[in-house]
């Protein structure tokens, strides 16, 4: 997906200086998960290409042990009489494929070629008091947080590097917290609600639904498949991404997905997420706020106490042990929530790597703070009047406007959040 790069980045004028960037973008391209494969699958998929390696290490400062490099190394036994659902092969569903990774890869370099090599902004060599870098607890953001760091810093490709992460029952950036407030929200209006904004689109989609499950061999009973488009959408954009071909029927191969199915599953897919996150009407921005309030309001605080940074600095010497950049690897419900309080002016379905970066820059004459929003590596354009074009926006509305959805230090979130 596109994203910031060097070629297409419009400077901001030389009156104004960069002090804070903060990134958040979906994973790179992976397998399917495993619950959105088929139940027989007419082709293997091989991930021998890659490894993911999984294992502890003490650190340098506490051991002189050293750990051995383990990875995963996916085998079926002759012993074993089951068979996996879905593909044969090599590959974990999800995992972040060899494609994905070197794309994740590919994503870093050109973030530095923009903050390091255009504008003088990271520093040349990874510094944990300047740069750090956040996940989420599904391992697949993992898997490109450790390319996209590569990728940016590549003398630090062979060094212990952190990635932050909070507890999987809290975490604000995948997110995991718990808003009940907000699903109930979502229910009455989302997947598997009865509201007719959702099922007209699911009635449309009858006969599509009827030749899909026919080769695909998928219960028409089947909630998951049903409810919404979400599990053939990502069966066969996966497919598609990865040069394979449409699948067919395992026991009849004359019986396949075509490219114009494959299509219309794709148009309602954008059609789902357009509804949920902006189309079905102020809900979508109610339930928003409440289940990614929390990261917003982390945003917001970043946003101020880089300000007090800037401030509190004694003239003429740079600042040193304060964190100036924020990578934040997420997924498509991360990205989905954040556009939709955004009030983007036109929601689509976040592609693999969708990226939104925040740029915070302070005016060299007048001393005030200004925020540029880039989606995609272009200005955000919100629908909400007070926002509108999110270029050099005084910085201080942004932030009013998340501290009155969620309160400083997402205050408001408990009681958002309670029934």
């Amino acid at each position: 997906m596109p994203h910031v790069r060097r070629a297409e980045y419009a400077r901001v004028n030389s009156s104004y200086a960069l002090e804070y960037v903060e990134v958040i973008h979906r994973h790179h391209k992976r397998t399917p998960y495993a619950a959105n494969t088929f139940p027989v699958e007419a082709y293997p998929w091989y991930c021998d290409n890659e490894a993911l390696f999984y294992y502890g290490a003490p650190l340098s400062t506490h051991s002189a042990n050293r750990s051995a490099d383990t990875y995963w190394s996916l085998y079926t036994s002759s012993s074993n009489p089951l068979a996996p659902r879905g593909f044969n092969g090599t590959c974990q569903f999800p995992q972040i494929t060899r494609g994905g990774l070197d794309d994740s890869w590919q994503h870093g370099k050109d973030l530095y070629g923009v903050y390091h090599d255009l504008l003088g902004f990271l520093p040349e060599k990874y510094d944990p008091n300047l740069v750090s870098f956040r996940v989420t607890n599904n391992v697949i953001t993992s898997q490109v947080a450790s390319m996209v760091t590569s990728g940016m810093f590549v003398d630090e490709a062979q060094h212990h590097l952190p990635l932050l992460v909070q507890p999987a029952s809290i975490d604000s950036l995948e997110p995991t917290y718990t808003c009940l407030a907000a699903n109930k929200n979502f229910s009455a209006y989302g997947v598997g609600s009865s509201d007719s904004g959702w099922t007209s689109h699911l009635k449309a989609a009858s006969d599509l639904y009827a030749n899909l499950d026919t080769i695909s061999g998928i219960p028409p009973t089947d909630p998951g498949f049903h409810m919404s488009l979400d599990h053939y959408f990502d069966s066969l954009s996966a497919r598609l991404c990865h040069a394979k071909p449409l699948p067919c029927n395992a026991s009849n191969p004359s019986l396949c997905v075509t490219q114009e199915m494959a299509d219309e599953v794709f148009r309602l897919g954008q059609y789902e997420y357009s509804y949920l996150y902006r189309d079905a009407g102020a809900c979508t921005l109610g339930y928003s706020a409440g289940s990614y309030g929390i990261w917003v309001a982390e945003l917001a605080q970043h946003l101020r106490d880089a300000m007090h940074a800037t401030d509190s600095a004694i003239p003429g010497n740079k600042r040193s042990n304060d964190i100036r950049y924020r990578h934040n690897v997420a997924h498509d419900g991360s990205v989905s929530r954040l556009l939709s309080i955004l009030q983007i002016e036109m929601m689509v379905w976040p592609g693999m790597g969708s990226e939104v970066v925040f740029e915070l820059y302070k005016g060299k004459v007048d001393q005030q703070y200004y925020i540029r929003v880039l989606w995609g590596g272009q200005v955000l354009k919100s629908s909400n009047p007070t926002l509108g074009v999110l270029d050099m926006l005084q910085v201080e509305i942004l932030v009013a406007y998340f501290d009155g959805l969620v309160g400083q230090r997402a205050e408001k979130i408990p009681s958002l959040c309670s029934l």
